[in-house]
């Protein structure tokens, strides 16, 4: 039982540590070889879990060298336009300037039933309102809505937004975060100073404040238990 737990805890972190060199954008948005790699270190995993006869190298070295073989492929797509095109394949459109690519859809077996359903799902309710609709090579369907469905925006209504930036975390369940402190240039005694003029005296009892670009101080206190 203990080696089992043992060999567990090895490949948990063998697998995270992989998933950390592969990339933040792997779970997220997976093509298709990535997402072939992905389950095969899944399988590569729980074979040595389960199996103590299984020697445990074995099992890491596979992963290593799928790992291996993704970030090559990675590069080479980043490289080559033509490889990219072979391997993670090409947008495909499925509604072109309002009229629906019958042809592409019998090629790519999607039905239009499956299409309308992806449609309301990006919040257009009808196909009248789409100008193109593609379908890009991680499997997300990507909309383009004709001009007069589409929400204005501060340009087209003629007025100025002033930059908002990124708001800063300043304490987070009760512990100050000193780094974002020096951020968001203030100092501990100014914070200090804006919870007590809150009404706050200590700390620990904030669950989240923070401050954004145009300096404006929020602070949420935690519930009494």
């Amino acid at each position: 039982m203990l080696i089992t737990l043992i060999r567990t805890l090895i490949l948990y972190i063998v697998v995270l540590i992989c998933m950390r060199i592969m990339g933040k954008g792997e779970v997220a948005e997976m093509q298709p070889f990535e997402l072939v790699i992905m389950l095969m270190i899944a399988e590569l995993a729980a074979l040595p879990m389960g199996d103590t006869g299984i020697p445990l190298m074995n099992g890491v070295i596979a992963i290593i060298a799928l790992v291996f073989a993704q970030v090559s492929i990675s590069i080479i797509n980043l490289k080559s336009e033509k490889a990219r095109s072979i391997i993670s394949g090409r947008p495909s459109i499925l509604i072109n300037k309002g009229q629906i690519n019958q042809k592409e859809l019998q090629r790519l077996r999607i039905s239009l039933n499956d299409l309308v359903e992806q449609i309301r799902a990006k919040d257009y309710p009808s196909i009248a309102d789409v100008e193109f609709a593609i379908l890009e090579t991680n499997g997300d369907l990507s909309i383009i809505p004709k001009a007069n469905k589409r929400n204005p925006t501060l340009e087209d209504l003629q007025l100025n937004a002033g930059y908002e930036g990124l708001p800063i975390s300043l304490i987070i369940d009760g512990h100050i975060n000193y780094d974002n402190l020096k951020k968001a240039k203030v100092t501990e005694k100014w914070l200090l100073d804006q919870l007590s003029a809150k009404g706050i005296r200590d700390p620990k009892d904030v669950l989240f404040s923070y401050i954004d670009a145009s300096n404006y101080f929020y602070v949420q206190k935690k519930q009494q238990k």
